[in-house]
Order: C-alpha cells, then sequence, then structure tokens
C-alpha cells in the first residue's frame, strides 16, 4: 500500500532539488507599495544584480572579508549540498547577508545552479506555500541541504554572528 503523504513529500523535495539544478527558471511577482518593490517567488542574483530598484545588492558586495575556512568549505565540498535561501528584497538582514553570502560563493566558485532563492513578501509568503513547508518565521534564512534532506540552517545573523562560518559549519558536520 503506499503511503501517499510520503509519496507527497518525495515529490515535493524532488521539486526543490530540480528547482536548485534549474536556477535559471525564475517564477516570481513584483509588488509594489509606495517606492518599495518587493520581489516573491523564485529569483536568482541576475534579477537582483540587474534591477537598479536594489542597489544595495552591489554596494554591499564589497564589504567585508570571506572566512578562508568557509571558502575551503565551500570549495571542496561543493558537490555535497545545495542551499535554499527565503530572503526579502525589502528586508535589511537581507540586504546585508545575501551580497556577503553570494562574496563567498564568487571566492569559492560555488555552482550556483545548486541554489534556490526565494523571494518573500513582508508577511514571509512565498510561492507554493513553501514559507509553510520550511517554517520560514525570519529572513533571511538560509538552509543547507543534503542529499534532499535539511541538514542545518542558519536564521538571520546566526548565533555567532558570521553566515558564512555557521554555514561551513553545518557542512562541515555532513558525513
Amino acid at each position: 500500500m503506499i503511503n501517499w503523504k510520503l509519496a507527497s513529500f518525495c515529490s515535493f523535495i524532488a521539486v526543490i532539488i530540480i528547482s536548485c539544478t534549474s536556477y535559471k527558471h525564475v517564477r516570481y511577482e513584483t509588488i509594489y507599495k509606495g517606492n518599495e518593490k518587493t520581489l516573491k517567488g523564485v529569483i536568482n542574483r541576475q534579477v537582483i544584480e540587474s534591477d537598479t530598484s536594489f542597489p544595495w545588492f552591489k554596494e554591499n558586495m564589497k564589504w567585508g572579508r570571506t572566512d578562508a575556512d568557509a571558502l575551503n568549505t565551500f570549495k571542496t565540498k561543493h558537490k555535497l549540498f545545495n542551499i535554499i535561501i527565503f530572503g526579502g528584497t525589502w528586508c535589511e538582514d537581507t540586504q546585508n547577508l545575501l551580497p556577503k553570502f553570494y562574496k563567498l560563493v564568487n571566492e569559492s566558485g560555488y555552482p550556483e545552479n545548486q541554489i534556490l532563492l526565494l523571494g518573500v513578501d513582508r508577511k514571509k509568503n512565498t510561492i507554493d506555500s513553501l514559507n509553510i513547508r520550511y517554517k520560514i518565521s525570519k529572513v533571511p534564512t538560509f538552509i543547507i541541504l543534503h542529499k534532499g534532506k535539511e541538514v542545518g540552517r542558519v536564521v538571520e545573523y546566526g548565533t555567532k554572528g558570521d553566515v558564512n562560518k555557521e554555514l561551513a559549519d553545518i557542512v562541515n558536520s555532513i558525513q
């Protein structure tokens, strides 16, 4: 007898993994409230970087140094994990942390097709209720997946204030 809940969940995970490997397939809506522009749905770095409404991305990429251990971990273990990021283009924490994360991606050569970036609205909602499935209450939230299963996450600035280092610690725990 087929366990339909398990089959449904496995199908959902397959969709997420496929989404991570086909990041160029963006599917989002644009929400305007006054002068604020919010992207909700499957987005990617290029969408944010090329939109003049989000100058914070390029500006914040200039700041900070990449942790050497995190850089090494992302270089050497890139085949072991995928990342899902929930972020708000309106959110100051996302505006600070997302560019620093992508600086690590640049310097380590981590494949961007292994990143699924999901934009959320101010209520932290995104497409297909993924925010509910992943219990998102704060953004940005970085989730590390190994073989389709969550092995850890970093919410906002994490517990130590260095998101990239904490992500590397999670990746280093993968066997």
